[in-house]
């Protein structure tokens, strides 16, 4: 069990205020490829690979009172599932311009910009990561997003990349040894 003394403490702080986490999808809840799947009568299904770290700590956020949600370039089926299985509160799909997103989720939730933190990879991310009160990338991030996010994540976009972030949101709130607990029986 990581304890939270090893992160920075301008992290933690940052890390305590956080009510909602929003992240990408492609590169940060996956690594960043799509599947097309044709079907022999002519259709083509996409799909892309979640991580399990990633989904059980999605539970936890929710379990904790974290709220979470996706502003994402890209969209489809399985982000939707991805989304609803995670209880995520906000799904936007298929925008690439998201700074309109933030501002609506800002003044919709009523939380102030300090309350939020955002996962992002690519530069159009950067209007976010700039924006919120904690920002983080994982370790495959363009080396443009890597220069200003707040916490360079240890793992892989699709890799438990939104695990880290939910630990360390748990940790710096008090809430990881009461999650850790109920699996050390």
């Amino acid at each position: 069990m990581t304890e939270s003394n090893s992160y920075p403490s301008e992290l933690l702080v940052r890390a305590k205020q956080i009510k909602l986490l929003l992240m990408d999808c492609d590169g940060v809840l996956t690594d960043g490829k799509v599947y097309f799947l044709p079907s022999p009568d002519g259709p083509v299904a996409e799909t892309k690979p979640f991580d399990c770290h990633d989904g059980i700590a999605l539970q936890w956020a929710w379990r904790n009172d974290i709220e979470t949600g996706i502003i994402s370039g890209r969209g489809g089926l399985a982000v939707q599932e991805r989304a609803r299985s995670a209880r995520m509160k906000y799904l936007f799909e298929g925008n690439t311009e998201k700074l309109p997103l933030l501002e609506k989720v800002v003044k919709e939730s009523g939380l102030e910009s300090d309350e939020i933190a955002y996962i992002g990879d690519d530069i159009t991310d950067l209007p976010l990561l700039k924006r919120v009160g904690l920002s983080a990338a994982p370790t495959n991030s363009r080396p443009e997003v890597l220069e200003v996010v707040h916490y360079r994540i240890p793992a892989a976009g699709g890799s438990g990349a939104v695990r880290d972030v939910v630990e360390l949101l748990l940790k710096a709130q008090g809430k990881w040894e009461k999650v850790f607990a109920s699996y050390d029986l």
